[in-house]
Parts: C-alpha cells; sequence; structure tokens
C-alpha cells in the first residue's frame, strides 16, 4: 500500500518526509514496547507507536524502518522530528487509536 493512501485512511498529518509519500508498505509493526520490535523475527517498514521519543527513532533507524506513525493524536518534540528528517525517515501523526488505525490499514488491505 502506498504511503500516502495510509495517510488518507489514517487521516494524517505528515511531519516529516513528505518525499516518501510514494513508497509501498507491506509489513507494519503495532507496539510501544520497543524490545517487542527489536525482537520481531520479520523485516517492519512502518511502526505505529503512542511513543513519541527518541528512542522510538533511534529503533527505528537500527532496524531500517522508514515509516513512523504515532497514534492517538500524539505530537513529538521538535527534536524527535529533526532526528528523523536526518535519518531520511517519514514521521506522521493520526488522532487514530493504535487499535483503530490497525483496523483501518488491514481492512485497506494492508497484513
Amino acid at each position: 500500500m502506498e504511503l500516502s493512501k495510509m495517510r488518507d485512511i489514517l487521516e494524517a498529518e505528515v511531519l516529516c518526509g513528505e518525499e516518501r509519500l510514494e513508497e509501498e508498505v507491506e509489513t507494519l509493526f503495532a507496539s510501544d514496547m520497543m524490545s517487542d520490535v527489536l525482537a520481531c523475527p520479520d523485516e517492519i517498514q512502518c511502526l505505529l507507536t503512542n511513543l513519541i521519543n527518541q528512542q522510538v527513532i533511534r529503533t527505528s533507524d537500527m532496524l531500517d524502518i522508514g515509516v513512523v506513525i504515532f497514534v492517538h493524536g500524539k505530537q513529538p518534540a521538535e527534536d524527535v522530528v529533526e532526528m528523523a528528517r536526518q535519518r531520511d525517515m517519514a514521521l506522521l501523526r493520526t488522532e487514530c487509536r493504535m487499535f483503530t488505525a490497525c483496523g483501518r490499514l488491514y481492512e485497506a488491505g494492508l497484513r
């Protein structure tokens, strides 16, 4: 699924990485536990999380996760956005809760 379509489905705001909106996202992981993200045996292209700290960006960078979507209307600090920008990541935020965001994306065909 194209990232721009995910943005539309989640009614999300792009915080950085607008140039990545045409990229295809095939794998998604939703978690607030970075240890679970690190332990995931599969490749992850997109992370959904409630966490808005620098550790999310560091963890994503280690695993080459290029897209992070903050759920539940969370707004990361500018230093977090800047850290993601420096690593060429796309950051989005949505008012959807985690459950709703996952459900909408699943219903739209993302598995």
